[in-house]
């Protein structure tokens, strides 16, 4: 089951850098049409709309997979003095912390989505719904909930990361 986990944080990674790579584009293509005006192009309309509900998916998707690999940055200006069970205890409870933030932020999430949804809100341009924005970051929430959960069971021994594991290329310290 936690391979399974940490298989599914993986691919959202690799959609959100899928994404990511298409809003790039799509941002080229929409200056370079502003730049070329007296050609007959143009901009993306409604390219900035689309950036900023692309980014809010893109961050949902990556942010379990970073969380996994240890990408987040630490300031350990103590922690590399204290003892190795003082060290444990500390990634334990950041683990836990992380594990509560995710599921207040997701379960709120949740109810955002319930408004926009009932409220039937738009983008302003595009007239896009804003709700499927939303369940789609829901989605990497949910994800996220599950994959901080699974996270924190391995860091309390109470499952196994899967063989061959690593979190080589991991986040820096600072």
């Amino acid at each position: 089951m936690i391979k399974l986990v940490y298989r599914l944080a993986e691919w959202l990674a690799y959609v959100g850098g899928l994404l990511l790579t298409a809003l790039a584009l799509m941002v080229v293509v929409s200056v370079s049409g502003r730049a070329l005006l007296k050609l007959g192009l143009g901009p993306i309309p409604g390219d900035f709309e689309m950036v900023e509900m692309a980014t809010a998916i893109v961050v949902f998707f990556f942010l379990p997979w970073c969380y996994l690999k240890n990408g987040h940055a630490m300031v350990d200006l103590l922690y590399m003095h204290l003892p190795r069970w003082a060290q444990r205890s500390v990634t334990v409870f950041s683990d836990v912390l992380m594990l509560t933030a995710w599921l207040i932020l997701t379960w709120q999430l949740g109810h955002a989505l319930g408004d926009k949804f009932r409220e039937g809100e738009t983008t302003f341009i595009l007239q896009l719904p804003m709700w499927w924005a939303f369940a789609v970051c829901l989605f990497g929430g949910i994800v996220g909930c599950v994959t901080y959960l699974a996270k924190t069971l391995v860091e309390l021994g109470l499952a196994r990361a899967p063989e061959g594991w690593s979190v080589e290329g991991g986040g820096g310290h600072v």
